[in-house]
């Protein structure tokens, strides 16, 4: 229930942001921008005015303690179906916008379609060597949506980032491997090989194709462990004395 109250305060706060005067006090900004960072949290199921409508009725009456009482275990397991259907409902619609998309990238001068979907387009080649799946990898990348909208580049930040191949997606550990060192390539990502039907937060939708621009700049190798300092020896036992001889008893 708790996500419930979450979906009817996001929107709550929505509706009121639109109808607030452009100027705001510091801490009416900070509620603000509250309402925009929750809203994120449901942003992905794309709720209709209708929909939306009935959310804020039921978030004004239970804050007015006017709100019907609703069997929290029955409704529960509604919304979380209803929310399942809205999602199910998204995600075919992305992979089915990105068909036409997928096709024309497998078809630029270049490309690799590889089995798993992937499209593979080299465009600068790479004199060194190529990494492994196994391969800590440093690279600059730029990340877009098939519109052009960027969701996540190094380029802009300014900063490589360091990770190992692994570890990301499935669209990169493939990709990435046909590359060498100084090359940089355009791996085109249908869902299945990106972030899935359950996309990534609020930043990439379920089932949405991504276009990452990739610049190998190094395989990081790993620095080995320091060698362990030598043990200090041992002083040397001490040598006992020789026991002195006794001289010969008189007769």
């Amino acid at each position: 229930m708790r996500k419930v109250l979450l979906a009817v305060f996001v929107c709550s706060i929505a509706a009121s942001a639109m109808a607030a005067a452009p100027e705001m006090t510091e801490d009416q900004k900070t509620l603000y921008f509250l309402g925009q960072a929750v809203s994120s949290k449901i942003k992905q199921f794309d709720f209709t005015p209708d929909e939306t409508k009935f959310i804020i009725q039921g978030f004004s009456g239970a804050l007015a303690g006017q709100a019907e009482a609703l069997d929290e275990k029955v409704y529960g397991v509604k919304l979380n179906d209803y929310l399942k259907t809205k999602q199910d409902a998204l995600v075919g619609k992305e992979k089915e916008k990105a068909k036409p998309f997928l096709e024309k990238m497998s078809k630029e001068a270049g490309a690799a379609k590889l089995a798993s979907g992937v499209v593979y387009i080299p465009v600068k080649e790479g004199a060194g060597a190529a990494p492994k799946a196994s391969d800590m990898v440093k690279v600059h990348y730029h990340g877009t949506f098939p519109d052009g909208k960027v969701f996540d580049s190094s380029v802009d930040r300014g900063t490589p980032a360091e990770f190992p191949l692994a570890g990301v997606i499935p669209c990169w550990t493939e990709g990435v491997q046909k590359m060498k060192v100084g090359g940089k390539a355009k791996l085109v990502c249908p869902s299945d090989t990106a972030y899935g039907d359950q996309g990534a937060g609020g930043a990439i939708p379920g089932g949405a194709t991504l276009v990452f621009d990739v610049e190998l700049l190094e395989i990081v190798k790993e620095t080995p462990p320091a060698p362990a300092a030598p043990k200090a020896a041992k002083p040397a036992a001490k040598k006992e004395a020789p026991k002195a001889v006794k001289p010969s008893e008189k007769k």
